[in-house]
């Protein structure tokens, strides 16, 4: 048949020109979609091969070479797999090229159908015109598995191509690119150079089950005295999620977590998973040992990486993962998901959720598996990631009890050991209804605080939390098991109340005892609480300073503001210890003196020393300082 030339149509030729010029937004990629289809056709020809037997088509050594040609400048990606008829170019480079073209393109400009766009995903004209991003002219020989005659086409990507039939053309398909001038501020790079093509090779297409070939360079085969050089395979082809257990070392799963992960440490723990259904794919993720230390800036890249059948697609998906595992490395390869027509976007369908929640599963139990049987690396995980994996408690509703489950906090009950939740309800004492808890910078802190002298005194065990995220996941859960998770600083807490009776009779009579100056320092701190009452949580200390139940914490308004949402100052509530003998000259005095001045500043002295116990500051420093100086001058 004599060569045969083609217009193509103007929707076509709009299209084209989308394709080179806007869909792509890395040039590179032109060889990763030209890789992909050859590595389709060798796929092809030898699942045909077992399904006719009888089929005249070589396949005993599939394979994709790549050949470059500096003098001419071109470079050829050829395959020897299925190979295409001269109808089957037309149809399926074709995809471009054809009726309905219009329709594509509108849906490629608004990416409003997002079925319209999915349905051209793998097809190979979409790839195969990523090509024209680098080359002038683009020339395809290909020959069917089991034809004769192949056929050859032929464009310049602008407003014709041709076809026509040839008589030895090989097994298999070649494309051959005439390249373009380098252009290195335009991302346009020489692709003639053997380095070049190794490193997109490496980063795209090292997975790829075919082995990719190239000559070495003719200097370099002079060189060594060969007079045919044997070719160099470019990809690894190992692909270890895909290989069995069995099959791969521990030292291999580690250097590949270094590669991915840029780490010189092995990892804590490795997690594969593999799916299969109607919807398959393959994970291999892996737990650091050390947390990095950008993991709680704004620019951490999180997310693990994307592969499609082999394909390297992207670094860091986040879309697989929640935030709170963005520690999380590894690799998941599916055997199809929705990408965008240049595989650069994913898509959210419900095959992506489906991962995501499956993995996110999958971490959860590894590290509660960790616990049980290897608690040692359970404490290194948890010392390294604990602080971000609570986040969960606040984000993942779906995933809550599960991370409550892997989650371990500092206790009264042991100066070193963590405890979990269902340990400490485990040790509750006879009629305790709660779980203590109590926020703040550092243990030290926590167990100096006035606020737990009375469950010290008691014994009953209260939970130390000194991550920041504490004073948020606290409140969201609300309760563990049917036990309210509740705040030692927050509300009245009578302990008293499971005690005798006397003790109400006791509590009634300090209170009408007391009552007169508890109005009046309530008159005289108006400004900055709310309420000012006797305590049962105080032991030892005078006086603190607690937040009402439903209030936000200092800690927690400080945090809200950090992140520039405003909130509003709550007041807070002054307690006073009935028993300690400063509060009781206070009363004697309040009693006995008409000129309260100077009783009003050992009120406020008093409240000072109670927001400094729980680790606040003052709201006039200075003043407190010189009302606190002028005591110790007349004391002397």
């Amino acid at each position: 048949m004599p060569t045969e030339t083609f217009e193509f149509q103007v929707e076509a030729r709009q299209l084209l020109q989308l394709m080179i010029h806007s869909v792509y937004s890395n040039k590179d990629v032109f060889l990763r979609e030209l890789v992909s289809n050859a590595s389709d056709a060798l796929d092809k020809l030898r699942l045909e091969k077992l399904w006719d037997d009888s089929l005249d088509a070589d396949v005993s050594d599939l394979h994709i070479e790549i050949d470059i040609d500096k003098d001419a400048r071109t470079l050829t990606v050829r395959d020897n797999g299925v190979g295409m008829s001269y109808d089957e170019v037309g149809q399926l480079i074709g995809t471009i090229a054809n009726s309905g073209t219009a329709k594509f393109l509108q849906e490629l400009r608004d990416a409003k159908d997002k079925a319209g766009e999915e349905g051209f995903i793998g097809q190979f004209g979409v790839g195969f015109y990523s090509g024209f991003m680098v080359a002038d002219e683009v020339t395809l020989l290909t020959r069917r598995a089991g034809e004769t005659q192949g056929t050859r086409w032929t464009s310049r990507g602008e407003g014709t191509y041709t076809l026509e039939t040839v008589d030895d053309a090989p097994q298999g398909t070649s494309v051959t690119l005439h390249l373009k001038p380098a252009d290195p501020e335009n991302q346009l790079h020489d692709y003639t150079s053997p380095w070049k093509i190794r490193e997109i090779i490496k980063r795209y297409s090292d997975f790829i089950t075919w082995p990719i070939r190239m000559m070495p360079e003719a200097s370099a085969a002079a060189d060594s005295g060969d007079e045919t050089p044997e070719p160099e395979t470019l990809n690894s082809m190992k692909a270890l999620w895909a290989r069995p257990r069995d099959e791969v070392s521990d030292d291999e799963y580690h250097e590949l977590y270094k590669h991915i992960g840029h780490d010189w440490r092995d990892p804590l723990e490795t997690i594969r998973l593999q799916a299969e259904g109607t919807f398959e794919y393959q994970a291999l993720l892996f737990l650091p040992a050390h947390a990095p230390h950008d993991l709680f800036t704004r620019d951490f890249k999180r997310g693990v990486q994307l592969y499609v059948k082999r394909v390297f697609i992207m670094d860091d998906c986040e879309a697989l993962l929640p935030p709170y595992l963005r520690f999380v490395k590894g690799v998941v390869d599916a055997a199809d998901l929705s990408l965008n027509v240049s595989r650069e976007i994913l898509q959210q369908d419900r095959h992506i959720e489906m991962m995501r929640r499956r993995l996110t599963k999958k971490v959860l139990s590894t590290v509660k598996e960790m616990m049980t049987k290897d608690r040692e690396r359970y404490d290194t995980f948890w010392r390294e990631f604990g602080t971000v994996l609570k986040e969960g408690l606040v984000t993942d509703a779906e995933n809550r009890d599960a991370i409550l489950a892997v989650a371990s906090f500092a206790s009264t009950h042991h100066d070193t050991e963590p405890t979990t939740l269902k340990q400490y309800v485990e040790r509750m004492k006879d009629g305790q209804e709660d779980i203590y808890y109590l926020t703040g910078e550092s243990r030290q802190s926590i167990e100096n605080s006035p606020h737990m002298e009375a469950f010290r005194a008691r014994g009953i065990e209260v939970l130390l939390l000194t991550d920041p995220v504490d004073e948020v996941w606290a409140d969201a859960v609300g309760e563990y098991e049917g036990k309210k998770l509740r705040s030692v600083a927050k509300g009245q807490i009578d302990l008293d109340a499971k005690d005798e009776e006397s003790g109400d009779e006791e509590r009634e009579k300090q209170t009408e005892e007391y009552a007169g100056l508890l109005g009046w320092m309530k008159e005289q701190l108006d400004e900055d609480i709310k309420e000012v009452r006797l305590s049962s949580r105080l032991t030892v200390s005078p006086a603190c300073v607690v937040s009402d139940a439903h209030d936000l914490t200092p800690a927690l308004e400080n945090m809200y503001r950090a992140m520039g949402q405003e909130v509003p100052r709550a007041k807070r509530i002054l307690e006073l210890n009935p028993d300690h003998q400063l509060v009781k000259g206070l009363n004697q005095a309040y009693k006995e003196r008409e000129d309260r001045t100077e009783l009003a500043e050992t009120a406020e002295l008093l409240h000072g020393l109670a927001v400094l116990a729980e680790g606040g500051q003052p709201k006039e420093p200075a003043r407190f300082v010189k009302l606190m100086a002028d005591r110790l001058e007349r004391a002397l």
